[in-house]
């Protein structure tokens, strides 16, 4: 009985002349990668999120997901880039986000909840109109999660964004497995015609197949000053799936990683 080796090598050069390697694996392909700010992620990653690409951080509350983020998107402005925001739980903190380092001119947030009127937000120290805001108040989280889904589909055909976080970290799961698939498929096509860094903030990974990174995140401990003030918490990452890494020859890495993030108030004190 012939082997299994003789027998594809039998099968393609039958089919060669139709379908030229029709079982030969399709080498895999490197991606040009973006660094997230944290060297241990980036050495997990090979060098950062890929660019023109999904990148799911998944993980519950407190797990450093929106830190991981925050870094990313600290890096690509202070490049000049332009980034996006949009914020399905209206839970994105612009001040926070500043002391992270995340240069607020460069950066539009995208509110799908509006609490009213009145709120204003500071960027870079200077009190401005509040952010764009595509929802009403105590909306339906289907409905919020509706126009989120429609504010990233037009930002990523619209292009010009760098990165783009569509942050979906208070749905729950049942709400964001609802997500069609086709809708994946289309951010996916669309972040690699404009070279957008689409991240995906989630408690589980809903892009399924059109993701090229999934990142689980989970809190490993708090740390405090004179056991009174919360100073910086440790994360771990642990890397779910890499679509774009390079077959190279040598020894394993680790499948996850652990890094530290300075609270909000120890940046402010330091800068």
């Amino acid at each position: 009985m012939p082997s299994a080796s003789a027998l594809r090598i039998q099968i393609e050069h039958t089919l060669e002349r139709h379908f030229p390697a029709a079982l030969t694996p399709v080498p895999r392909t490197i991606r040009e990668a973006a660094p997230t700010g944290i060297p241990e992620v980036d050495r997990l990653l090979d060098g950062g999120l890929p660019v023109g690409a999904i990148s799911e951080l998944t993980g519950p509350e407190s797990s450093g997901r929106t830190s991981l983020a925050l870094a990313f998107l600290a890096g690509r402005t202070q490049e000049g880039r332009v980034c996006a925001w949009v914020d399905a739980g209206d839970t994105f903190d612009a001040e926070s986000a500043a002391a992270n380092g995340v240069n607020l001119k460069h950066l539009l947030w995208v509110r799908c909840q509006s609490r009213g009127p009145q709120r204003r937000v500071f960027e870079a120290g200077v009190e401005s109109a509040g952010p764009i805001a595509c929802g009403k108040e105590n909306a339906k989280p289907w409905t919020r999660l509706d126009q989120a889904l429609r504010a990233t589909d037009l930002l990523l055909q619209a292009g010009g964004f760098s990165a783009l976080v569509l942050d979906l970290g208070s749905t729950a799961p049942e709400h964001g497995c609802r997500i069609p698939l086709a809708t994946w498929f289309r951010f996916r096509q669309a972040a690699d015609r404009t070279r957008c860094s689409l991240l995906v903030l989630a408690q589980e990974p809903f892009a399924q197949s059109s993701a090229a990174v999934v990142l689980e995140c989970s809190p490993l401990r708090p740390e405090t000053h004179n056991q009174t003030v919360l100073s910086s918490s440790t994360y771990q990452v642990r890397s779910g799936r890499q679509r774009f890494t390079p077959s190279i020859a040598g020894p394993r890495k680790p499948p996850a990683s652990t890094w530290s993030a300075t609270c909000a108030g120890q940046c402010e004190d330091r800068a």
